[in-house]
């Protein structure tokens, strides 16, 4: 199929980029990599009236790793931060969790924040961002702000940006000391979207598990650390909070028992991960 008929932006810098969104009234898509929106187009499953392409503003190319934590601009790929030096001893779950992001062709084009604003809740870059308490950048012609990663994502492939906003950055927090962090997917083949991804982070007196494919947002909760008696009902409650549905990949009742399982390994692998 072919996308319908759009006007066509190469925006050479951050300002005429949100001048076309400040004018197009929520009819302006912003293309970065293209790996989640050119599919939308050409399904037409987004209709917008204008592209606004970034991938030309030397500005949304930074990485910032000042402070331990990470920030990735809008025009960052996804294969830079892959390859980027130590990223598996400062930010190893972000490391872990690139390895499941499509397949290298996709990740040599595809970028981070393209990934976060898509927003869908199959996706192993906005769990990992709600994991590690990241956050997200916006700026509008007259305004930025900086919003949590689990106050951003509000729905089924929709979040909080407003329609003169645009994502200028993601932020990942550096990894904690005598922290363990896991990431495990299963999936019908690598590269596809998770059927059920989970994220564990552990310290030495709690746990944390992120869950991703099953509800229409990556969620988090506190878990009881393995060993716990607890932790077996604590996986049930959350596994059934999360509401999971029959769908053409696999039943909600396969859905929560990987989460019981998969969550249990993956905190277990967390606690195995600390130092």
């Amino acid at each position: 199929m072919k996308p319908a008929p759009f006007d066509y932006v190469r925006a050479e810098t951050i300002d005429e980029a949100l001048d076309v969104l400040a004018g197009a009234g929520g009819n302006a898509r912003i293309l970065a990599g293209g790996q989640s929106l050119l599919p939308m187009l050409n399904m037409r499953l987004a209709r917008p009236q204008i592209v606004v392409d970034l991938m030309r503003v030397p500005a949304l190319k930074q990485i910032d790793g000042g402070g331990g934590a990470l920030t990735v601009h809008a025009a960052v790929r996804q294969v830079e931060i892959e390859r980027r030096p130590n990223l598996a001893k400062d930010q190893p779950l972000l490391a872990a969790a690139l390895a499941f992001v499509g397949h290298a062709q996709t990740r040599s084009r595809g970028t981070l924040c393209g990934s976060v604003a898509h927003a869908d809740p199959s996706a192993e870059l906005p769990l990992v961002l709600v994991a590690l308490g990241g956050s997200v950048h916006l700026r509008a012609r007259k305004a930025k702000r900086k919003v949590a990663a689990q106050d951003f994502f509000t729905g089924m492939m929709t979040t909080a940006r407003r329609d003169e906003e645009m994502i200028e950055a993601v932020t990942f927090p550096a990894k904690a000391p005598a922290t363990g962090y896991a990431f495990r997917e299963v999936a019908r083949r690598h590269g596809d979207f998770a059927i059920v991804a989970c994220a564990a982070i552990a310290d030495a007196k709690a746990a944390r598990l992120t869950i991703g494919g099953v509800a229409e947002r990556p969620i988090a909760r506190t878990m009881p650390l393995p060993g716990s008696s607890a932790l077996d009902d604590a996986l049930d409650d959350f596994a059934w909070s999360l509401e999971a549905r029959d769908d053409l990949h696999a039943s909600a009742r396969y859905r929560r028992e990987l989460v019981r399982r998969i969550g249990k390994s993956t905190l277990e692998e967390a606690v195995r991960c600390r130092a």
